[in-house]
């Protein structure tokens, strides 16, 4: 008797929308950049997608609704719960997230760090509104769902026009084309070509960084800014800030970590007084190589935003750890 064979049974996808262009919606389809952000539910987002019906089970959940420029802490802790959720369930194959492209390089490396996914978390945008005579958000998100479905996909990924980059690398490199993102020199982790997967290099590994059920007992996030090193740069704005009680300072400085001497001795003050100070670099590209006798540490690779997120969670954590004297 021949044995019967039994199709095998896709995992679900979950889909989280957050707002952003990919859910703007303009007066009229030929405006590209007079839109309002965040105007199209999830549900509807992906209703227009027909193409999505071929690609399995989909469960999808409105976690908000807001243009990416005013993400809050609020939000970025609901995120990562929702995110800790789905991945948790045995029959959740990956989960893709709609997201504003401005402040999509915080959301995907504040996840690494904090959920540091064995299964893969790919967040994907558009650069045009739903309205658009020509939207990209639905083939962007076919891509997302692509990389998702793939078997090895891990780690926080970000996907725009067919290209995958890692949540450690990723950047906004421009305010208007398509293609508006970028790896640096560290190159993508690959690129999405008719539906299929071109792997170029190993997906993002779990980093050092704070657990996500520890996000869910904070009350009051750690004040972090970023200051930045230019021709005339001087100490009034650190001072400042100490003033009003800032935790930490960035500096997004000159080349290779270089520092205006005027701001060097404020940026030294602060950090006698207590306040953690992080050197990181404006230049697009490349990191900081440290020196010998260098009195500011440096940001270990990552951009000023991104050193920003290490340096509030590093501080989190440090507020969450025993003291000595309550230690046995």
């Amino acid at each position: 008797m021949k044995k019967q064979l039994h199709p095998v049974k896709r995992r679900k996808l979950v889909i989280l929308g957050t707002g952003g262009t990919i859910a703007g919606k303009a007066a009229h389809a030929s405006d590209n950049i007079g839109y309002t952000a965040a105007q199209v539910g999830i549900d509807q987002l992906l209703a227009a997608i027909p193409a999505l019906a071929a690609s399995g089970l989909i469960i999808s959940e409105q976690v908000s609704q807001i243009d990416s420029k005013d993400m809050s802490f609020d939000v970025w802790a609901r995120l990562a719960a929702r995110v800790r959720h789905f991945l948790a369930d045995d029959d959740v194959q990956g989960i893709v997230i709609t997201h504003g492209t401005d402040t999509l390089e915080e959301t995907a490396f504040f996840l690494q760090l904090t959920c540091q996914p064995a299964k893969p978390v790919v967040l994907t945008c558009a650069m045009r509104p739903a309205t658009a005579l020509v939207p990209d958000g639905p083939q962007n998100v076919m891509d997302a769902v692509a990389v998702a479905r793939h078997p090895e996909a891990c780690g926080v990924v970000a996907v725009c026009a067919g290209t995958v980059h890692s949540a450690m690398d990723v950047q906004k490199v421009h305010p208007y084309r398509l293609d508006a993102f970028s790896s640096g020199d560290a190159c993508p982790v690959g690129y999405v070509e008719e539906g299929k997967l071109r792997l170029l290099r190993n997906w993002p590994v779990p980093q050092a960084g704070i657990a996500c059920e520890a996000i869910e007992k904070v009350a009051t996030w750690p004040r972090v800014e970023i200051v930045m090193n230019y021709a005339g740069a001087s100490a009034l704005t650190v001072q400042a800030l100490v003033d009003q009680g800032v935790r930490g300072l960035v500096v997004a400085c000159t080349g290779n970590g270089t520092i205006h001497e005027d701001l060097q001795a404020g940026l030294l003050s602060a950090q006698a007084a207590g306040v953690r100070v992080v050197r990181s670099t404006r230049c697009p590209d490349g990191r900081i190589l440290p020196l010998p006798g260098n009195t500011i540490a440096d940001s270990q690779g990552l951009s000023p935003v991104k050193a920003r997120i290490a340096l509030m969670l590093d501080l989190i954590t440090e507020d969450q750890r025993p003291s000595a004297a309550g230690q046995t």
